[in-house]
């Protein structure tokens, strides 16, 4: 057995701790392993190539990054700003907790992919949620504006995790099928669907619960309460 391929390893963790481009350090690292495991250059290719167009669904999800580039350019953060500015009543929290309830939905009915972090939470409920907490409690601190960013990103993490569980057809409810069906408890994707219910309300109810407490405790650190939801 040789122990040559395994460079390709050494070559990843090297790149990744010099901080090279990623796509170019495993394009790499797998070229060479190739090469180090007999094979030719040509065949090295093809595999790469053939992997590629197996997985190509995977590439669609890159097309979108131009387009919230564009829009960002042109000013979409800036307008998301403007009309949680232009909202009588809207606070952070109540913002978070709105979004918080249509991704758990959204996700509970198989449309995962309606928000995310670079279609939706960067571009729009990021700068929204900033704009409304500055609306209720004036100019933010740094780590302030840090924190209000990282809850609406967790808020995103949070409602699709406990979300896509009720939906039946999704890969992690197939995977409790079997692995219950492998030790003789035949159950239904529905039957795991409906117990995902109170779970995906409990985690509603806390992370709810914490978005509101973390607006309160913002209007006492900047000694405004106007954002008390």
């Amino acid at each position: 057995m040789s122990y040559w391929p395994l460079v390709g390893i050494a070559l990843v963790v090297i790149g990744f701790a010099l901080r090279f481009n990623p796509l170019l350090v495993v394009a790499v690292a797998a070229v060479v392993t190739g090469l180090l495991g007999g094979l030719e250059l040509v065949p090295v290719i093809e595999a790469l190539g053939k992997a590629f167009n197996d997985n190509r669904y995977i590439s669609v999800t890159w097309i979108i990054l131009p387009v919230i580039g564009l829009l960002e350019r042109y000013g979409l953060q800036q307008r998301a700003r403007t009309l949680i500015e232009s909202v009588r009543g809207a606070t952070m929290g109540r913002l978070l907790l709105l979004y918080l309830g249509f991704r758990q939905i959204t996700a509970a009915i198989g449309m995962k992919d309606i928000g995310g972090h670079p279609q939706t939470v960067r571009p729009l409920i990021a700068p929204m949620a900033e704009a409304a907490a500055e609306k209720s409690h004036g100019e933010l601190a740094e780590d302030d504006r840090e924190q209000v960013l990282g809850m609406a990103a967790a808020t995103d993490n949070v409602g699709l995790f406990f979300g896509e569980d009720i939906f039946f057809a999704i890969a992690s409810i197939l995977l409790i099928q079997g692995v219950f069906e492998s030790y003789g408890y035949p159950l239904t994707p529905l039957q795991l669907s409906v117990w995902a219910i109170p779970t995906a309300i409990c985690a509603f109810i806390i992370h709810g619960g914490r978005v509101l407490n973390f607006d309160r405790r913002l209007g006492q650190r900047t000694g405004k309460a106007g954002g008390v939801a």
